[in-house]
């Protein structure tokens, strides 16, 4: 019985497992090499800001909250030729409306689709 063909593939596995562990050692190593360079990097930053070295917001010059005002839709431009192009809109799709006061439901309407109501039949 001849055994050469297998005293070469445990050779040939053994040094397999040995590249494999080498390789290993060699991630490791530069995987620490990485987070060492991390912490000194950020040693040598700045320190943060205090609260009290945070800077603060200008003085109130308008509206920083919410805002409630009634709006209404943009006309469409007539230009006459029939065609519409995106420069003849406005920027926005409404105005201010003249009278701000909230427009309420009819007494006799339901105030939704299909929620009831007389059906006007």
């Amino acid at each position: 019985m001849n055994t050469s063909h297998y005293v070469a593939a445990w050779a040939s596995s053994g040094l397999g497992v040995g590249a494999i562990v080498v390789g290993g050692i060699i991630v490791a190593g530069l995987l620490v090499w990485a987070v060492r360079l991390g912490i000194n990097v950020k040693r040598r930053e700045p320190r943060r800001p205090l609260p009290q070295e945070q800077p603060t917001r200008p003085p109130s010059s308008g509206p920083i909250g919410e805002t409630q005002e009634v709006r209404e839709p943009n006309e469409m431009p007539g230009t006459g030729t029939g065609r519409l192009t995106a420069h003849d809109l406005n920027t926005t799709g409404s105005k201010p409306s003249e009278s701000q006061q909230r427009p309420r439901w009819d007494s006799g309407s339901s105030g939704s689709f299909g929620s009831g109501g007389t059906g006007g039949a």
